[in-house]
């Protein structure tokens, strides 16, 4: 039943919203360094402090590696938090050049088991962010959930509160296709979804899911 609830699901936003072209983000190392930033803010201003990486010849990882924390604070200022940020970004960085030689490449054919681990050893990585560098820079088949996925697969009778980021994510892993392009869309559509109608204090009315049961009181 959850398979088919799914199915449905994916295809009532898929039709109302097309598709959304994720993750935002011109190569790579910048999809990993826009899901960090991303944390407690909006894309609009992760562009600004991307922007400001761009300007300033910094969005690789040898000159995120060189640059001074202080400098690189300042520079990722619009993404807020910026300090918290800073510590992040070098945590990440200082990880690929103590094991992979500070080379992309180098990562690609670790398992994703191992690799999500690691990311998740670095401080300031949590889950979503580590599952946003698999599935959208590496192109792991794991599906990434965030507080739009749980809102509206609690609401929709999914998966009943309180659950565990593991526990959200294995519902939709265990019954959708082990397919990274699925996955990446579908979470796409959640969050659209999530941003439009499925608030803090719903707007069913035109929702594209608003013809199926929910309890908006989750």
């Amino acid at each position: 039943m959850v398979k088919e609830n799914l199915k449905e699901i994916y295809e009532l936003l898929f039709e109302r919203f097309g598709r959304q072209y994720w993750w935002p983000g011109d190569g790579q190392f910048e999809i990993i360094v826009g899901a960090v930033l991303t944390q407690n803010t909006n894309w609009t201003n992760v562009e600004k402090a991307i922007g400001n990486l761009k300007n300033a010849g910094c969005l690789t990882p040898p000159k995120l590696h060189e640059i001074k924390i202080e400098k690189l604070a300042q520079l990722i200022r619009p993404a807020g938090y910026f300090n918290i940020k800073a510590k992040r970004l070098k945590n990440l960085i200082n990880w690929l050049f103590d094991n992979y030689q500070g080379r992309l490449e180098n990562i690609e054919a670790v398992a994703t088991n191992q690799l999500r681990e690691e990311l998740l050893s670095i401080t300031g990585i949590g889950p979503e962010t580590a599952d946003s560098i698999l599935l959208y820079a590496f192109n792991r088949p794991v599906f990434v959930v965030d507080a739009y996925t749980a809102r509206i697969a609690a609401r929709h009778n999914l998966i009943e509160p309180p659950f565990e980021y593991t526990e959200l994510q294995r519902l939709f892993m265990d019954n959708l296709d082990e397919d990274v392009e699925l996955f990446n869309e579908y979470h796409a559509l959640l969050v659209r979804c999530g941003k439009e109608f499925c608030r803090p204090a719903a707007r069913c009315a035109g929702c594209p899911l608003e013809k199926l049961p929910h309890n908006i009181d989750v």
